[in-house]
């Protein structure tokens, strides 16, 4: 199939490329070859479109086999069995440089004559930043509110050198300097603190914003058992490695008087599910700490019995803990296992019941818990609209619908 500009698509590979290919003055083209560049062009970069370009999840680079074979093969065994056979039979192809004798696609990019490539092209600028030549191979996804583009790194010997986290509109460049903030600030002591990647570097490339972060260990494996919380370890991310922390009513809480600006900032009726929760629940106290804020199996891994936790764009300050077990349940639950947001909730609710007690969760807390916690991902939903990003599909209206019923205003 030939596409004569990718970026022309309302589909994944469309965001995608006018996301990292977004300068008119690049030439791109999708066919079932290399292709011709135009007069006034040179190629400069070339990427396998994996499976096709109806079905695209990858554009695995060509510049080399060597290359191509590692951006395929690297992390595999974090990935589900069906996805980790097709990705090393990608790999193979890709190391005997036969990926053309299965007809995929070929992305072709093209710079004009007397321009350097590091100008237009964010992996050439990455590789000049950091003093190698650096290839990119880039995850396809469906567009959504808070997808970023990330670019994972090799060198010239398929070495992984780091991942590129992009921010393309207000709400994610939000999330990546947040998450830059946060590795910055996170202890590496070891105990049930999880091993974390550092921050390389973070910069701004014309209207995007740019994390660069450390590659995971190259031995990080999937975790063996993905449903059950790691309680010990959610427990020293709430307390930054420390001791527990004194409980505190929730009226008067820094948390609570984030929640009540921000959903003032949204208005309609999130407002009264916040007023309704600040009447039932004011008195009661609970211990507040940090959230990773994102803790679910796909964030997760272990190396050499360590548990290791990447992406942290949401993680936050003043949290009550026990909310990062509150999103492993819903999320696991609306994400993993295609549940709608009602019984999502349900699996929320079950797991504060299961494993609430480590976290001293008492009844009137986990239920408390549960509802700040459904308050907060329903804000983080509208903030990420209001940054450009649209609606949740998955979440709205809906849990809108489940704040009624769990809040009720008087």
């Amino acid at each position: 199939m030939t596409v004569a500009d990718p970026r022309e698509r309302q589909d994944g590979l469309g965001w995608v490329s006018r996301a990292i290919f977004g300068d008119p003055r690049l030439w791109l083209h999708v066919g079932a070859g290399p292709a011709a560049v135009p007069p006034g062009h040179r190629p400069a970069a070339r990427y396998a479109v994996v499976p096709s370009v109806e079905r695209a999840k990858f554009l695995l680079p060509l510049a080399s086999r060597r290359v191509g074979a590692a951006s395929t093969l690297a992390y595999n065994a974090l990935r589900p069995p069906r996805v980790r056979v097709n990705r090393l039979a990608v790999g193979l192809l890709a190391g005997l440089g036969a990926t053309g004798r299965v007809r995929m696609p070929v992305l072709t990019v093209a710079v004009p004559d007397g321009v350097e490539p590091e100008e237009l092209l964010l992996a050439e600028h990455l590789g000049r930043v950091e003093g190698r030549r650096l290839h990119a191979a880039i995850g396809i996804r469906p567009p959504d509110p808070h997808h970023k583009p990330t670019l994972q790194l090799f060198d010239d010997r398929g070495v992984a050198r780091a991942y590129a986290k992009i921010g393309w509109n207000d709400a994610t460049r939000a999330m990546v300097a947040a998450e830059a903030d946060a590795l910055r600030e996170l202890p590496r002591d070891g105990g049930d603190f999880p091993d974390v990647p550092r921050l390389l570097r973070r910069l701004r490339w014309g209207d995007l914003a740019v994390t660069l972060v450390e590659p995971m260990p190259a031995r990080v494996r999937r975790l063996p058992r993905p449903d059950r919380p790691r309680v010990a370890a959610m427990l020293a991310v709430a307390r930054r490695g420390g001791p527990a922390r004194p409980p505190r009513p929730l009226a008067g809480s820094p948390f609570l008087a984030d929640l009540t600006d921000r959903a003032e900032r949204a208005g309609g009726p999130v407002v009264a599910a916040v007023a309704a929760l600040t009447a039932r629940d004011g008195a009661t106290e609970l211990e507040f700490g940090h959230w990773h804020g994102d803790w679910v199996p796909w964030n997760l891994g272990t190396h050499r019995g360590r548990l290791v936790a990447w992406d942290w764009e949401n993680s936050g300050t003043d949290r009550p803990v026990g909310f990062d077990l509150a999103h492993q349940g819903f999320q696991s639950a609306l994400s993993l296992r295609g549940r709608p947001v009602p019984e999502a909730t349900g699996e929320l609710v079950a797991a504060l019941d299961r494993h609430g007690e480590a976290f001293g969760l008492d009844a009137a807390r986990r239920r408390l818990l549960a509802d700040a916690y459904l308050v907060e991902l329903w804000l983080r939903t509208a903030e990420l609209a209001a940054g450009g990003g649209g609606w949740s599909a998955k979440l709205h209206p809906a849990l809108l619908h489940v704040l009624a019923d769990r809040l009720p205003s008087a």
